[in-house]
């Protein structure tokens, strides 16, 4: 299954693409100078296409939108935080291998 890109969110989008998505959202922080979130793209890619129909998948570039990573207290990138129904449910800092991902996803999940 080939990963594609993941939306880009914006202060401007964010409440109709996850505060009003019926499923969870993997919202990712991150920045295009930052080395583990380059590394960790790729494989949140292939986490949202694995999983298409059961969770949405964005990203928010901290560098553009920073009213909305400081609304999330977001210092450290890369940053995931996890909504269900409008309500921030989970969330961490740092890359992590996708079997890591995937366990901490699992429980939105089901």
């Amino acid at each position: 299954m080939s990963a594609k890109p993941v939306d880009s969110i914006t202060e401007k989008t964010f409440p109709a693409r996850v505060l009003a998505s019926e499923r969870p959202v993997l919202v990712q922080f991150w920045a295009v100078w930052c080395g583990p979130c380059r590394r960790v793209t790729p494989i949140v890619e292939e986490i949202a296409a694995e999983n298409a129909g059961k969770l949405d998948v964005v990203k928010v570039n901290v560098d553009e939108e920073p009213a909305l990573a400081a609304r999330h207290g977001v210092s450290s990138i890369p940053a995931f935080v996890v909504y269900e129904g409008g309500s921030p449910v989970d969330s961490w800092v740092g890359a992590a291998p996708k079997p890591e991902l995937e366990r901490a996803l699992a429980k939105h999940l089901t």
